[in-house]
């Protein structure tokens, strides 16, 4: 799962170790212990952008493989409907 403490890994390579878990207290340190200046909004646009993989849940693949089953067995297209509905209700930005 996507969340602003992975963002803030992955914008700003120097952090070693971050403290709290939202913009209201966050903070983050590199490997000399001194605090790193974040740029909140910065992270909060990257974490609009991946965001939507949070939201993207698909079926499980136990569930995804039972839909394709019966697809196959009943003719019809339950798995592929299921999956076009995620991507479309959740689309990549």
């Amino acid at each position: 799962m996507i969340n602003k403490v992975n963002i803030v890994y992955k914008l700003y390579t120097d952090v070693v170790r971050t403290q709290g878990n939202d913009a209201s207290d966050l903070k983050a340190f590199d490997k000399d212990g001194k605090e790193v200046t974040l740029d909140f909004s910065a992270i909060d646009a990257e974490f609009a952008k991946q965001d939507y993989q949070n939201k993207r849940a698909y079926p499980t693949l136990e569930q995804q493989l039972d839909m394709q089953y019966w697809d196959q067995v009943n003719g019809t297209t339950k798995w592929k409907e299921a999956i076009a509905k995620v991507k479309s209700d959740n689309p990549k930005p």
